[in-house]
């Protein structure tokens, strides 16, 4: 017997590393056709976060994907942890590190003093390993294929927040507040690339979407067993 009842709604996912944003739609939407005996229904989400990064994924159902544009240009705040001394091609831990230099000659004000210096709107280049589309084909389709030679445009940004939580070199922790379409990864790269070491993203969390905050979000199955 099929359910006359449609799902409808708007959940927070602390969405887990190794899963992808599509992952974590399709594991909803597998659930709640089988559920509710329904062959379609209607999942998607805004903001999508790498694999590698964790954090918080906002999921709508039903009805609710209807006001998915409302929540695409909110800000987001993330807690990133960059690794100096070394690069890598995906700017995160996808890829292998190259281009090792030392680091130990930065001090904490001189680091500092770059960090704060990304403050404000800005161009930045994405990633080669991104979604964006060149000539309708995604760019890290390129990239895996050893393509790098592709012109990228800049696009422009605004960090609106950005501060260091800790430091432990080669590692630092920050959090950043900024505009849609930031890429992360890019700003770590970026960040070593002034200090003249190198620096890749090798952690990644999302914490708020606008006021939507990580706190108040559930994991997959605390949804999965909860649902009602």
């Amino acid at each position: 017997m099929i359910s006359k009842h449609k799902p409808s709604g708007i959940y927070l996912i602390n969405k887990p590393i190794s899963w992808s944003s599509f992952d974590v739609v399709k594991k909803i939407r597998s659930f709640l056709r089988k559920k509710y005996n329904i062959k379609k229904i209607k999942v998607g989400h805004c903001g999508t976060l790498d694999p590698l990064a964790s954090g918080l994924l906002i999921v709508f159902v039903g009805d609710k994907t209807k006001i998915i544009s409302q929540y695409q240009n909110l800000d987001k705040e993330y807690i990133g942890t960059i690794k100096l001394g070394s690069v890598t091609d995906s700017f995160d831990r996808e890829t292998k590190e190259k281009n090792h230099k030392p680091y130990s000659n930065l001090s904490i004000g001189s680091i500092k003093e770059v960090i704060e210096s990304f403050l404000g709107q800005q161009d930045q280049m994405p990633p080669i390993f991104s979604a964006v589309k060149i000539n309708g084909e995604r760019l890290y389709k390129h990239a895996r294929n050893g393509n790098y030679n592709i012109h990228l445009e800049p696009r422009i940004i605004k960090i609106h927040k950005i501060s260091i939580l800790s430091i432990d070199l080669p590692f630092l922790q920050i959090l950043i507040r900024c505009s849609k379409g930031t890429y992360i990864r890019s700003l770590a790269h970026d960040i070593g690339k002034k200090l003249g070491c190198g620096a890749y993203l090798f952690n990644l969390k999302r914490s708020k979407i606008g006021q939507h905050n990580l706190v108040d979000a559930c994991t997959l199955e605390e949804f999965i067993n909860n649902y009602s």
